[in-house]
C-alpha cells in the first residue's frame, strides 16, 4: 500500500485536527491523545486498504455520518479524483469536518449538515454516486433500500464493520453482496461490498 509524501503529510494533518477537536466534542472514542495503534488502524490504515477498490473511472462518493471524518477523508486523500459529499447530522461535527475541508484544501468536498434521508429527494444525487461508504452501522432493509437511491446502475456500497461478519440477510434488490474482505486482520476489521444490479 503505497502512500505519497503528500499523502502522509494531508493524513497528519487530519490526525491533527481530530486530536485537537476530540478534546471539545467526541469525535471518536479511540485513543488519539496520544494516537493509539488502535487508532491508527482504525481511522487510517482501514481506508487506505478499502481505497484500493476504487476506480478510476469512479467519480462521486458519498460517506453517510462522516462524524469524526473516517473513513471519508483517508479515502479522499487516496483518490484525490473522488467528488466526496460527507453528510453528518450533527451540527458540531459538521464544522470539524468543514474545518478539515478546509486546512487540507481537499477539492470537490462538500459536508451535508442534515440526515441522508433528507437528500434522497435531490435530484443530482438520485442515481448519482458511483460508491457510498458507511462505518458500523445496524444495517436493516429500510437503511439499503434508502441508500440505494444514491448509487447509479453498476454503483458499490462499502461497508466498513468490525467483529462477527456481517448480517447480511436484510440486502435486498437491486442491492446484491460482491464480498467481505479483511481489512485490519488483527482486529477482525472487514469490507463489504455491495453493488447495485443494472
Amino acid at each position: 500500500m503505497a502512500v505519497s509524501a503528500g499523502e502522509v503529510a494531508q493524513l497528519e494533518a487530519y490526525i491533527g485536527l481530530l486530536t485537537k477537536w476530540n478534546k471539545s466534542i467526541n469525535l471518536t472514542a479511540l485513543v488519539v491523545d496520544p494516537l493509539g495503534d488502535e487508532a491508527i488502524d482504525r481511522l487510517l490504515i482501514e481506508p487506505l486498504v478499502a481505497a484500493r477498490r476504487i476506480l478510476p473511472t469512479d467519480g462521486l462518493a458519498i460517506d453517510i455520518g462522516s462524524g469524526g471524518g473516517s473513513p471519508a477523508v483517508p479515502l479522499k486523500i487516496a483518490a484525490p479524483w473522488l467528488r466526496l459529499v460527507m453528510v453528518e447530522v450533527k451540527v458540531r461535527k459538521s464544522a470539524f469536518l468543514r474545518e478539515v475541508v478546509r486546512h487540507l484544501g481537499l477539492t470537490d468536498t462538500s459536508v451535508e449538515n442534515r440526515r441522508f434521508e433528507e437528500l434522497l429527494s435531490s435530484p443530482d444525487l438520485f442515481e448519482a454516486a458511483d460508491i457510498v461508504s458507511l462505518r458500523a452501522v445496524r444495517a436493516d432493509r429500510k437503511l439499503w433500500r434508502g441508500l440505494q437511491a444514491f448509487l447509479k446502475p453498476g454503483g458499490r456500497l462499502f461497508w466498513f464493520g468490525a467483529g462477527a461478519a456481517p448480517q447480511t440477510d436484510a440486502i435486498i434488490p437491486p442491492l446484491k453482496l460482491e464480498t467481505t474482505e479483511p481489512l485490519v486482520p488483527a482486529l477482525g476489521s472487514h469490507l463489504t461490498i455491495l453493488s447495485k444490479s443494472h
